[in-house]
């Protein structure tokens, strides 16, 4: 593989694009990201990670290199360099470089980098089997509704899902589960409602998770915006997550208990189906 990257300004093979070894994203992880999935050369829910990305560099006194149209002509742009069919784009914004200080200069350079990864984000297996889950304590920072790189504690919970033979964590605080590692986390009761965590400095504002919300109550199904417990999960008769490049992908199992039939769910099809092509027909086309 040799992709084309993007790094300050400046396109460059992968083998090339280096960032410094001051730079506050490597020794502090002082830094924010964003993916967008890619289908058919199109970027998907652009403009929701585009606001989520704003609203990231706000909470953390972070300046963007470059304005909004410049962002999306760069998101067009890889995308035509890497002749990237299916996928992502990776984005990331650090406080950029200077002598190691816990306190930052607030007029400090930052460091824009964008990559493309190739990824069968349609046909992922596990939308026909599902996934499997445990539930880990969540000992991450108190500020998940921010996209930065510390990710650390989630890249462990999933080592350790992995272990126990699962694809995934569900993270769990105070009796009640706040998110999967990397994506959001829902059930489907038997009566058919859809329950999901409510927005807080718990959980990321999940761009897919916002849509699917949108789409459910649209279509008519009870949704209500709550936290659920472990035990509430599996108990129900469906349980999916969401996430950029998973859509809506179901679990069937969670701590070794099958959810619901052991399969996925109608309603999990149901959702993934709408989003794929509601998305599709409002994706930012590669111009």
């Amino acid at each position: 593989m040799n992709r084309i990257v993007y790094l300050d300004g400046t396109w460059l093979e992968e083998a090339d694009a280096k960032v410094s070894v001051f730079d506050r994203g490597f020794l502090f992880a002082d830094a924010v990201y964003e993916v967008t999935a890619v289908i058919g050369g199109k970027l998907i829910d652009y403009a929701g990670h585009a606001a989520r990305l704003q609203r990231s560099l706000r909470e953390l006194a972070l300046s963007c290199p470059l304005g909004p149209d410049a962002l999306l002509s760069l998101h067009h742009d890889i995308v035509a360099r890497n002749a990237l069919d299916e996928g992502l784009i990776y984005l990331q914004i650090s406080r950029g470089a200077a002598d190691r200080d816990f306190i930052f200069s607030e007029t400090a350079k930052p460091t824009l980098v964008l990559f493309t990864q190739a990824k069968a984000v349609l046909d992922n297996p596990y939308n026909v089997t599902g996934i499997k889950v445990v539930t880990l304590p969540d000992q991450r920072w108190a500020r998940r509704d921010i996209k930065t790189v510390q990710l650390l504690y989630p890249s462990m919970a999933k080592m350790e899902a992995l272990r126990q033979g699962a694809q995934d964590a569900w993270l769990v605080e105070d009796g009640f589960v706040t998110e999967a590692t990397s994506a959001n986390a829902h059930i489907v009761t038997a009566e058919g409602t859809l329950v999901t965590r409510p927005l807080s400095h718990a959980i990321l504002p999940g761009i897919t998770r916002a849509t699917i919300v949108e789409l459910a109550r649209a279509a008519g199904m009870p949704v209500e915006e709550r936290a659920f417990t472990p035990d509430e999960a599996r108990q129900a008769s469906e349980a999916f997550i969401t996430s950029a490049t998973n859509f809506a992908l179901p679990v069937t199992m969670i701590d070794g208990v099958p959810v619901g039939n052991g399969k996925p769910g109608p309603i999990t099809e149901r959702m993934r189906a709408l989003y794929i092509a509601e998305r599709l027909s409002h994706a930012e086309p590669v111009t």
